[in-house]
């Protein structure tokens, strides 16, 4: 497995990243309760076989269950073999609102406090805010406390997950954080704007979403009726899969790699088999030139309607 540095941080990541909330929490499609899950054990010798392949670089949150309880036990003799990402909880309280600089000062040090227990370890490698927005990238309390621990070494380099291009953008302008993670696949290529952006200003770019929840895979047929349109236009890319010798899930991947400006790609990973798959697929040999012209001539045209959280809400996710 290749690595890359971590935009400017000096830290170099794997290619493709354990993305840990499967083995934390149901999600995903067709993964209803923890009867769908792999036991501990099974998570376990899953993370050790992924360090044995190459990977090393693991994303997990405090809000994914009990992902960072696990990666703790797994990795707790071998901590300085990995790069850990993990995530503060939310800081808005249930009405939406951002409470009181001290309270929030307080709550992004619980947080970490229990994330760090969680872990076993004594300090994070990349600490990182779920779903920023403008009101919380202009926030001074929240970006000097988590400026605060990186000086402290608790934290080695700061990042937040964003949404919206716009949201992203402010996000490398600002200056205040080390790496952005933002949803970039096939379907939605619009976060792409902000990659050079993100390049000059020493950004590093974590993908996330790059199989659309498993609708860029072998689970992304008859889908709910209401994205029929989505799922004829998942039939456009069988051409360009076919030209590669590849599935569809391989060639998602391998588009996300093909961006020299994208640090690591996180893969939701609770299986053996698609650790594998990632492995193979994760060669150093991506889309060429033309390939790739023709993958973003293959956008989804409405990147508008591409909203998981209200297809789920809307029970179109099943």
């Amino acid at each position: 497995m290749k690595k890359r540095e971590l935009g400017k941080t000096g830290i170099m990541v794997s290619e493709v990243a354990f993305g840990g909330v499967e083995i934390g929490m149901p999600y995903g499609i067709g993964i209803k309760t923890q009867a769908d899950m792999l036991s501990r054990t099974e998570s376990i010798d899953l993370l050790h076989e992924a360090v044995d392949r190459g990977i090393n670089f693991f994303d997990t949150a405090r809000m994914y269950g009990v992902s960072e309880e696990i990666m703790g036990q797994a990795f707790r003799l071998k901590r300085d073999q990995m790069v850990i990402s993990s995530k503060c909880c939310k800081l808005r309280d249930e009405s939406g609102v951002l409470p009181s600089p001290k309270k929030i000062r307080e709550t992004i040090e619980r947080s970490l406090e229990e994330s760090l227990k969680a872990l076993q370890t004594n300090y994070i490698d990349l600490y990182m805010l779920h779903q920023v927005d403008f009101e919380i990238l202009e926030n001074e309390v929240i970006a000097q406390t988590f400026l605060d621990y990186k000086e402290k070494g608790v934290i080695r380099a700061t990042g937040v997950s964003t949404y919206a291009v716009e949201d992203t953008k402010k996000t490398i302008e600002s200056g205040n954080w080390d790496v952005v993670q933002l949803p970039y696949n096939l379907m939605d290529q619009s976060q792409e704007i902000n990659f050079s952006l993100a390049e000059r200003n020493g950004i590093g770019i974590m993908v996330r979403s790059v199989l659309f929840k498993g609708i860029l895979s072998n689970k992304g047929r008859s889908l709910h009726p209401a994205l029929k349109e989505v799922e004829q236009h998942i039939r456009s890319y069988r051409e360009l899969w076919s030209d590669l010798g590849c599935d569809l899930a391989a060639l998602a991947l391998k588009f996300a790699l093909s961006s020299e400006q994208v640090s690591s790609v996180l893969v939701g990973i609770d299986r053996l088999e698609y650790l594998e798959n990632s492995l193979h697929v994760a060669d150093g040999n991506y889309l060429n030139a033309e390939q790739l012209k023709r993958a973003k001539e293959l956008q989804y045209p409405n990147s508008d309607f591409l909203d998981l959280v209200k297809w789920e809400k809307m029970g179109w996710l099943t």
